[in-house]
């Protein structure tokens, strides 16, 4: 038999189950939310902190909670954290901070020792692993850089050598050589570990010198080492030598390492690299470089040895070591939250991922946990804790922690442990059967753990037999559900049935009667012995039915008869307050069965009396008094026994409890003869009877009065330190004991309490524990004790506080000017007396056996002050000095930055550039005297004449490093020297240079130019070189200018170029506008310049499709299914073509969000019907025009509405019974409604009761339910309802058939169905229901496989009328709902389905083709979260830019063309879909490459055309462009022999000539060709000829003495004396240079590297200032869109007057063929811009921020920098004011004019300075960042500096770090901490300039550096 039930939280279909099924119990451990308490952790992974003691530390706690968590810090040994004036303090938030602090305040217990902090709330306790805290002092340090050999065309390695002591803390940042900062590239190669490695070494490496800077990490300082050099050896043949190698080391997963392995040798070594013996097997992450072996991206498997041979033919060398990769751990624990009841068993699993070697501990609540008889660790790395019968002390939350070599990761649970007492969720109710029918009986309970449950029937177990059948089973959720199946019950069946549920927490029941029906009887009942004062139930146990009532009787009298009494209706009699004499007695049960015929039955109650203790109490005692105390008690049944229990303990009597106990009949008493402290305690007396046991409890105290056991005593405490001051007493009560201090050390005055803080605490002993002595601690303490016992007692003491010696005051960094006497001081106190001592360095300072140094010692009060003189300062006095103060306590130490300050060294002039007639010149200041370079003079001349006839430009701005000499005569030579200054003095002149300068440009246009359209935005170009007598040399390129022609066209050409490839070209230009007309001019271009342009030529480009859709769309709606849409036709210069017609496409929008099909029309006019439209439906439409080529663009969407129609028919009706002469109807909107429904008409018929139409009732539209009243009992109705809008009455609904009825089983009104709704929305299912009773509601919701009840909770909620509210609905509540309607007729259910719908999935994106302009996409959507996708958002941006840009696709759409891309360049794309909800996710970032790569030399090309004694022709037709155009060709070349290259940014030609070469000499070339897929490298040797056109020998051997000494040996003068001479005078010169270089060296100068250059002719003076092309190697700088000068005129006071470029290039005055100015301006112009992110280049392509870049066209000509030029002539009031405004980034020669006698000085103009920002650009650079931190600190000790004008010039970055990069200008308000962490890892170059001195009081005005970051414009300055 199968019987349904219907429980209060579970839908279970039970069954009666055959005998032979057997039943298991389960232990089920609920696993729940705990709720919305939590706790977390911010930052689990820190575990290290180091900082520098000069700026201390702010560490928040790591851990947190919520609602807010207490948070607190502990040392590691579990101390707590407590508070330290001006050293260490915990915030309220749970902020640990650290001040900054001297040396000699240090204390390891605070400075450097293990943290951790917890956070705890009501979930628990948790805390963080242990946290180094450790504190760096600044410690004076040098780098050192020891100098190398190597042989020519070998590996040079050189090292950065670090102390040890800062090892850690010190890196390499970059290197430099001759103090320009080394990028890497080309030859020159940074290890990852700091190394500078030079491959193929040549000669001259030798003459620089390298240096390697180095930061402090915390400090922020740098270093710069000493120069080094390179001693290159001509090859010789041997045996490889190990340079550089690798040792054993850990590493963790995923990061990556470099295996050094570096060899010298000749012939050069093979190096072969060896894994665990074997050869490496292939893999992408494994890369063999010069610098070694690199492994990207470690593995596991990668840990093993490696040997790295290196092998030659004279043998062989091997370097091995042993590598472990290490995965990080992972801790994860298992289960995370729990909710579970007491007793349970609970299993926690502690998962460790990583390398196999750790150790795990278990925490609970921050404490370690410790096995006990309920805990217990398991496993084989103690990683599963068990729990066994869990007690309500065991919640809270457990961790599990994992270490290995100082790295611990951990995880945490939460464990709620509840009451588990059992509860009854479901059960049976009281019912009738016949005879034989089988009924089935459930009850369901839940508990923790999981109760069983029993049954009984009228108190009667139920035995399992062949009529009852009993079965039990638990579920998932821990729900017990047990059954009663009686398959053929008789009378004795019936009676009350009880389900009994326990556990170990307790127990709960639920009964119920079953009548079976049958004559009536009474089953016999024992007697009651019921316990006076408490209830009593008696029930009469009545079986058979019906029946009438049942009655009780006693003593003839019908109960109750008195309020104690009461009858249920069950015939249950129960007696409150049972009395003895009143309710003893024999009670008869009386059932009448039929009128006046009763069936009776008797039952006996006794009544026993518990015992009644009368109360007592015991008075407090001394030791040695005697005690009595008795118990007696008042009432109760005899007999009675009578106990005695101390502290839970029975007492037994006799000499070793000292007690004795006299027991009588109802007393007892308990005799103490001598109290003693043993006594102590709590006392029970315990007395039972037969019918209970009652007990009374008090407490004895023994008091004793204080004593001292350790009395205080004068002691001494040193600062800093802690100090314990002894008291011990005892005494009962244990006496409490208060610490008083009074301060002085007189006769103390005042007492006042110690304030207990964390540093000051009472110990349990009674003594005072001062954790970190201070100076205010010191004076009178006084130890008091009381415990209320006699009188208090106290005893004072002394406290001394004894101080360390410390310095108090010293200067950070100072100044001294060489030569002078400079005094450095030094304050020190504590504890006398008090020794001090001067180090300078490692060095302790002797003045005696120094007389430069003498040391003083002045006593001031409790202060000493020593002052160290320097008589005179030196420049090696340039180093750290400090002063140690030691007494008996304690030493402390100041350290002291001496800098002394000289004129500078002159600085090293070389040529950059020559042309025609201007050069581009560079200068390297090597040591600027520990003084800002000011400023720079350069003078020049003609060759021929005297210094007395040269010109001069003076006050150059030192922040440029090169200059432009202009407007110079062509094929001239010149000298030049240079001079530069400081606030100390003028270096002297720098080695003069002779420079020639060059050529001439094309004066004829190209001819037969021709204009081809290829497509609808591009047009072929083809044409002839111009005229060969016109070209003035060899074609490099053509410029190719166009314009539109077009009405609002600008008229300017856009200019693009291409190399020269013959006498015929053609090009291509791109990217026009669609069917316009263009004007294309060309122009040719040589070395020299650019000629004049051709004639325009006009040409079209081809149709398109039209970029702007039709105008004024407008719809209007003409019926419920027609509507009308009109237009106007797109403007005529968006067609872009021929109109062919018009498209509209329309969808309907249905009123659920959902999108309907969507659908065009095509047609020629300008309007359109579109007819079959849904009645009263929300459409979308849009218009889009189309030409030959292609649909246009669609117009913006416009809606519209059809009009009204009649409605369709309800989509449902009920009609159910709610009363015996009513019924209730409920109907479903129509499916179309074709309009807002007014009402609804409800129709109502009885067939066959002769009315002849049916009556008519209206509801208002918003109810979906009515009632019906006045109808007939037990008569049938029809009843069907119809819906009306203002068109009128629609179709009607199904007729439907109820009848009223008095007892009406439950029925639900509502609906089932599907409910579709977007997801973060509040929905409601409706569930009303009627039924007589009025039926109860239960919602399910299915799972996989069972229905699981819905509770209400803050996201859900069953309102009183049935609704279930669900919250924020999210996608997991999607699925079928079920509401129950149950009463005791009959139950009703429907089935909602409700829908969420979410934003769509990610698409699956993919690359579908590219070519060298675009990239063609495909994708596939993903599931469209419930509602169709209504468009595609598509992003892109350049691989390493963050710039993306948004396209939008339609969501017909599976792939889409990105077009108008640059070639060969990677490219980042995303996708996303759309839909009614929102956005989707974005799909997985892809990157694509358009096609095209870097150039390439074709080998089979000549490089070089012709070679004669003083010209090379280079073929550069030789270079193929890779499918990008190529934008760039740069060469270098050099004599052999030689360091300096000649370096030349050639136009894109056929051909090029290097002319004036030397004759007979070897070079060396190098090229460089770029496009924008990136660059190419070509290199080459070659010789130039003889005088007479003969060849010279191949060069054999690199050994001789010099470029002179070997010219003189290849031409054999026959002339021995002029030999011998020659020879002579080449070695006096080079004794005298080595002797110059070694005193350099000895003096810490760079190496001066010349360049000679010719120089003629003066006169005028202009300014050119061409910004050069990038160097090799990612780099960056400040770019310098334009400078604006202003020159002052003395001689009048005028304003400044603006003058073009134009203006000043016309006002050159063409006679003076010879002019010159010196002054450039290279990157004063601060803009706003990006960092560059190295670490992601990929070869080939050009280096680009992944930041948001600017795009240099966006970021030109925004803004300028003024410039003051003044003349120093004899009336200096008499000068102009002009302002120039030139274009750096173009080439040209504008610039100043000026008479033969005028003399110009340039220096920035502060007014027009102030508060610009910086930008850094993707541009070239070089400089040092060392050396702006280093002027920064200079100028901070400086004071009459404080206003100097600080500016970075340029920057360069690395990819090491992520610290933020500074440039601006220095703010004398800003410390030095700002400066020391750059953003981004680099270097950048700085000048400064002092103010005048009427500045110094103008204000502080210097600019800070501006830290900046991409897409941030507005910095404070």
């Amino acid at each position: 038999v199968c019987v349904k039930y219907k429980f209060q939280s579970h839908n279970l279909s039970t069954c009666s189950l055959p005998l032979s099924l057997s039943f298991s119990c389960f232990l089920f451990v609920f696993i729940e939310d705990v709720g919305s308490t939590r706790l977390y952790f911010v930052n689990a992974s820190l575990q290290r902190v180091t900082y520098s003691s000069s700026v201390g530390v702010s560490l928040p706690c790591p851990a947190g909670g919520t609602p807010s968590a207490i948070l607190r810090w502990y040392l590691a040994t579990g101390d707590d954290i407590y508070d330290v004036p001006h050293i260490r303090h915990v915030h309220a938030n749970g902020t640990l901070q650290l001040y900054p602090f001297s040396p000699s305040a240090y204390n390891s217990y605070i400075h450097d020792n293990d943290y951790f902090c917890t956070a705890e709330n009501q979930a628990g306790k948790i805390r963080s692993p242990n946290i180094r805290i450790k504190a760096v002092f600044r410690e004076p340090y040098t780098v050192r850089v020891a100098d190398q050999r190597s042989m020519r065309g070998n590996v040079a390695v050189f090292k950065c050598l670090i102390p040890a002591a800062v090892q850690e803390y010190v890196s390499v940042v970059s290197w430099e050589r001759d103090t320009v900062s080394i990028v890497p590239g080309n030859r020159f190669s940074l290890t990852s570990f700091g190394a500078l490695y030079i491959s193929d070494v040549q000669k001259e490496d030798a003459l620089s010198t390298y240096r390697c800077i180095t930061k402090h990490k915390y400090s922020g300082e740098t270093r710069q080492s000493n120069g080094a050099r390179l001693s290159v050896m001509d090859p010789n043949e041997s045996a490889p030598t190990i340079l550089d190698s690798f040792q054993a080391g850990e590493v963790y997963a995923g990061h990556s390492i470099e295996l050094p392995c570096i060899a010298g040798g000749y012939p050069s070594p093979t190096v072969r690299w060896l894994k665990d013996g074997r050869p490496l097997p292939s893999d992408a992450r494994w890369t063999r470089r010069l610098t070694g072996l690199t492994i990207s991206d470690l593995r596991q498997e990668d840990s093993g040895s490696y040997a790295c041979e290196v092998t030659n033919s004279f043998g062989s060398k091997e370097v091995s070591g042993q590598l472990h990769v290490i995965d990080p751990l992972r801790v994860t624990l298992s289960p995370k939250n729990l909710k579970t009841g007491i007793s349970s068993t609970l299993f926690f699993t502690c998962t460790v991922e990583g390398s196999p070697e750790y150790t795990i501990t278990w925490y609970r609540n921050t404490e370690p946990i410790v096995p006990d008889e309920h805990i217990s660790i398991q496993g084989q790395h103690n990683d599963t804790l068990q729990i066994t019968a869990a007690q309500k002390l065991h919640s809270g939350a457990y961790q599990c922690f994992a270490s290995r070599k100082g790295h611990t990761a951990q995880d945490f649970s939460i464990i709620l442990l509840e009451d588990g007492t059992p509860r009854i969720v479901s059960s049976f109710s009281e019912r009738v059967v016949n005879p034989g029918e089988p009924f089935s009986l459930m009850c369901a309970a839940k508990g923790a753990p999981p109760p069983s449950i029993t049954w009984t029937l009228d108190d009667e177990p139920v035995i399992r037999d062949s009529t009852y059948k009993t079965s039990q089973y638990t579920l998932s959720d821990g729900l017990t559900v047990s059954h009663v199946n009686v398959s053929s019950p008789l009378i004795p069946d019936g009676g009350v049935y009880r389900c009994v549920a326990r556990n170990s927490a307790g127990s709960a029941e639920y009964q119920a009667r079953i009548n079976v029906r049958g004559p009536p009887r009474i089953r016999p009942m024992r007697d009651i012995t019921a316990v006076a004062g408490r209830n009593t139930y008696i029930t009469c146990r009545v079986i058979g039915y019906p029946y009438y009532s049942i009655k009780w009787l006693k003593d003839g009298m019908q109960l109750p008869d008195n309020h104690r009494q009461v009858v249920f209706e069950n015939g249950t009699l129960r007696l409150t307050d049972v009395q003895k004499g009143a309710d003893e007695g024999t009670y008869l049960c009386s059932v009448l069965i039929q009128p006046q015929v009763s069936i009776n039955q008797t039952v006996h109650v006794t009544v026993k009396v518990p015992p009644l203790i009368q109360p007592f109490d015991i008075p407090s005692t001394s030791v040695g008094k005697l005690m009595y105390i008795a118990c007696v008690v008042s009432s109760g049944d005899m007999p009675i026994r009578i106990t005695w229990h101390k502290d839970g303990q029975l007492i037994v009597p006799g000499s070793a409890s000292g007690v004795a106990i006299e027991t009588k009949e109802f007393m007892s008493s308990l005799q103490i003869s001598n109290v003693t402290l043993k006594h102590n305690g709590n006392y029970t007396c315990i007395a039972s009877n037969a019918a209970a046991t009652v007990s009374w409890e008090r407490q004895l105290i023994v008091t004793v009065p204080p004593r001292f056991v350790v009395q205080p005593n004068n002691q001494d405490c040193i600062y800093g330190k802690a100090g314990v001051l002894n008291c011990s007493v005892e005494g009962y009560p244990p006496p409490k004991v208060m610490w008083k201090h009074a301060k002085g050390v007189g006769n103390p005055q005042q007492y006042h309490p110690v304030p207990l803080t964390g540093r000051i605490q009472i110990m349990s002993n009674g003594s005072l524990l001062i954790r970190h002595v201070l100076e205010d601690d010191r004076g009178y303490y006084l130890c008091q004790a009381s415990n209320g016992v006699g009188s208090d007692i106290s005893k004072s003491m002394i406290l001394t506080v004894k101080i360390p010696a410390m310095i108090t005051s010293h200067p950070n960094t100072t100044m001294a000017r060489k030569g002078q006497i400079k005094e450095l001081n030094c304050t020190a106190r504590g504890e006398q007396p008090i020794i001090i001592r001067w180090e300078r360095g490692d060095t302790v300072i002797d003045a005696e056996r120094n007389p430069r140094y003498s040391i003083s010692i002045n006593k001031k009060g409790d202060e000493v002050i020593s002052t160290l003189k320097l008589n005179p300062a030196e420049r090696g006095d340039s180093v750290f000095f400090s002063c140690h103060a030691i007494n008996s306590y304690g030493e402390g130490r100041g350290l002291i930055q001496l800098t002394v300050q000289e004129p500078p060294d002159p600085p090293e002039l070389e040529v950059r550039e020559v042309k025609d007639r201007s050069m581009n010149l560079r200068w390297i200041q090597r040591f600027d005297g520990n003084s800002i370079i000011t400023s720079y003079d350069i003078e020049y001349k003609n060759k021929s004449d005297t210094w007395d006839h040269m010109y001069t430009t003076r006050n150059i701005s030192p922040t440029n490093n090169q200059a432009n000499i202009v407007e110079l005569h062509p094929a001239c030579v010149y000298s030049i020297r240079m001079y530069s200054y400081n606030k100390i003095g003028r270096s002297l002149p720098s080695k003069e240079l002779t420079i020639s300068t060059e050529e001439a440009p094309p004066d004829g246009p190209p001819m037969d130019v021709i204009l081809q359209p290829m497509t609808s935005q591009s047009i072929r170009v083809t044409w002839r070189a111009p005229k060969k007598e016109l070209q003035n040399g060899v074609i490099r390129g053509y410029q190719i200018g166009y314009r539109e022609n077009g009405p609002g066209s600008n008229g300017q050409y856009s200019i693009v170029e291409m190399k020269a490839t013959g006498d015929s070209e053609v090009y291509t230009l791109d990217n026009l506008k669609k069917f316009a007309q263009y004007g294309v001019v060309v122009q040719a271009f040589n070395r020299a310049g650019t000629g004049p342009s051709s004639t325009e030529i006009n040409a079209t480009t081809l149709e398109d499709v039209p970029s702007e859709p039709p105008q004024n769309v407008r719809a209007i709606s003409v019926t419920s299914d027609e509507a009308v849409i009109t237009w106007a036709e797109p403007p005529r210069l968006t067609l872009h073509g021929v109109l062919k017609g018009y498209r509209v496409v329309f969808w309907s929008l249905f009123p659920d969000g959902e999108w309907g099909e969507m659908q065009n029309i095509t047609t020629t006019r300008e309007q359109v019907e579109l007819r079959g439209l849904e009645k009263f439906t929300n459409y979308s439409v849009q218009v889009l025009a189309y030409t030959q080529a292609g649909d246009g663009v669609r117009s913006n969407v416009l809606y519209i509405q059809t009009r009204e129609d009649l409605p369709g028919p309800p989509a449902g009706i009920k009609a159910v019974p709610s009363s015996s002469t009513s019924v209730v109807v409920s109907w479903l909107p129509p499916l179309k409604p074709n309009g807002i429904i007014r009402k609804y008409t409800i129709y109502c018929s009885s067939p066959g009761s002769g009315q002849p139409a049916p009556s008519e009732y209206e509801a208002n539209p918003e109810m979906l339910f009515y009632r019906i009243t006045h109808l007939t009992r037990g008569k049938q109705y029809l009843i069907w309802a119809a819906a009306v809008t203002t068109a009128g009455r629609g179709n009607i609904s199904a007729k439907v058939t109820v009848e009223p009825a008095g007892k009406v089983p439950a029925k639900i009104l509502s609906f089932g169905g599907t409910v579709t709704t977007p997801w973060m929305k509040e929905v409601r299912l409706p569930c009303s229901s009627v039924g007589e009773p009025t039926p109860t509601i239960k919602w399910t919701k299915d799972s996989e496989d069972s229905a699981i009840p819905v509770t209400a909770d803050s996201q859900r909620q069953i309102l009183s009328n049935g609704t279930l509210v669900l919250r924020l609905v999210k996608a997991e509540d999607s699925g079928y709902y079920t509401c129950t309607a149950t009463n005791t007729l009959g139950f009703d259910t429907i089935i909602v389905n409700l829908v969420v719908q979410v934003p769509p999935d990610q698409p699956r994106l993919t690359v579908s083709t590219t070519s060298t302009s675009s990239i063609t996409l495909a994708w596939i959507p993903g599931d469209n979260g419930g509602s169709s996708i209504r468009g595609f958002v598509l992003q892109y941006s350049v691989d390493n830019t963050e710039e993306w840009r948004d396209v939008f696709i339609s969501s017909s759409e599976r792939s889409f063309r990105l077009d108008n891309l640059r070639c060969g360049t990677w490219y980042k794309v995303k996708l996303a879909a759309k839909n009614s909800v929102g956005s989707g996710r974005i799909s997985e970032i892809i990157e694509a490459k358009t096609h095209g790569r870097e150039p390439v030399f074709n080998k089979d090309q000549p490089l070089l055309t012709h070679i004669n004694s003083t010209h090379a022709g280079l073929n550069l037709q030789g270079w193929t462009s890779g499918g990008c155009p190529i934008t760039d060709l740069m060469l270098d070349f050099r004599p052999k022999g030689t360091w300096a290259w000649q370096s030349l940014k050639a136009n894109s030609t056929n051909q090029l000539f290097l002319s004036e070469l030397r004759e007979a000499t070897w070079y060396e070339l190098k090229m460089k060709a770029c496009n924008s897929a990136g660059c190419g490298n070509q290199t080459s040797q070659f010789a130039t000829t003889d005088y007479d056109g003969s060849t010279i020998p191949p060069i054999k051997s690199a050994r001789g003495e010099g470029d002179d000494v070997k010219k003189l040996f290849s031409i054999g003068s026959p002339v021995i004396l002029v030999t011998l001479g020659v020879a002579l005078l080449f070695i006096i010169r080079k004794k005298r240079k080595e002797k110059r270089l070694k005193r350099l060296r000895g003096g810490k100068l760079n190496i001066y590297v010349f360049v000679f250059l010719s120089l003629c002719s003066k006169n005028n003076r202009s300014i050119d200032t061409p910004v050069k092309g990038p160097p090799q190697g990612p780099r960056l700088h400040i770019d310098i869109p334009r400078v604006q000068l202003l020159i002052e005129d003395k001689e009048e006071d005028k304003a400044a007057v603006p003058v073009t470029d134009t203006e000043f290039s016309q006002s050159v005055n063409p006679q003076n063929f010879c002019t010159g100015v010196s002054l450039h301006h290279q990157a004063l112009i601060q803009n706003s811009g990006p960092l560059i992110d190295m670490s992601d280049i990929r070869p080939g392509t050009n280096p680009v921020s992944r930041k948001s870049i600017k795009s240099a066209h966006s970021s030109r000509n925004r803004y300028s920098s003024q410039w003051t030029l003044s003349r120093p002539s004899q009336s200096q009031s008499t000068a102009s004011a002009r302002t120039l405004t030139s274009d750096w980034r173009t080439m040209g020669s504008h610039g100043i004019t000026a008479t033969e006698s005028d003399s110009y000085s340039a220096s920035l103009s502060q007014d027009t300075d102030k508060g610009r920002n910086s930008m850094v650009s993707t541009e070239s650079a070089s400089s040092t960042y060392e050396e702006l931190a280093r002027a920064y600190e200079h100028a901070k000790l400086e004071e009459h500096l404080q206003h100097a004008k600080f500016t970075i010039t340029e920057c360069f970055i690395s990819d090491s770090s992520s610290d933020q990069m500074t440039t601006g200008t220095n703010d004398p308000a800003d410390s030095m901490t700002s400066l020391s962490t750059p953003s981004e890892p680099g270097i950048c170059r700085f000048t400064a300039s002092p103010p005048k001195p009427q500045d110094y009081d103008r204000g502080k005005n210097v600019a800070v550096p501006i830290p900046h970051r991409a897409n941030k414009s507005k910095y404070q300055s």
